[in-house]
């Protein structure tokens, strides 16, 4: 199974290649690759349940986790249960 963000529930993206061929031709094929996400392991400090967590999640979902704070951004993502 392809990792998943728990936060945003990001995961790889099978995009196609691009070549300067393309604006000359009508068709040109160059393959397919994939797009990773960018995944960070982080250790996360939940004061309202006095826990660290560590957490595999992706930029935006540490940029979410930043905003929302910990305790909630988890709770939506179902991660911690209250």
């Amino acid at each position: 199974m392809a990792k998943k963000c728990p936060i945003t529930d990001k995961s790889k993206n099978n995009a196609g290649q691009y070549s300067n061929r393309v604006r000359a031709t009508q068709y040109n094929p160059t393959g397919k690759r994939d797009q990773n996400v960018n995944f960070q392991t982080k250790r996360i400090y939940v004061p309202e349940i006095d826990e660290t967590l560590k957490l595999e999640v992706s930029a935006a979902g540490l940029r979410t986790i930043a905003k929302k704070g910990p305790y909630q951004a988890l709770k939506e993502a179902g991660i911690i249960e209250d």
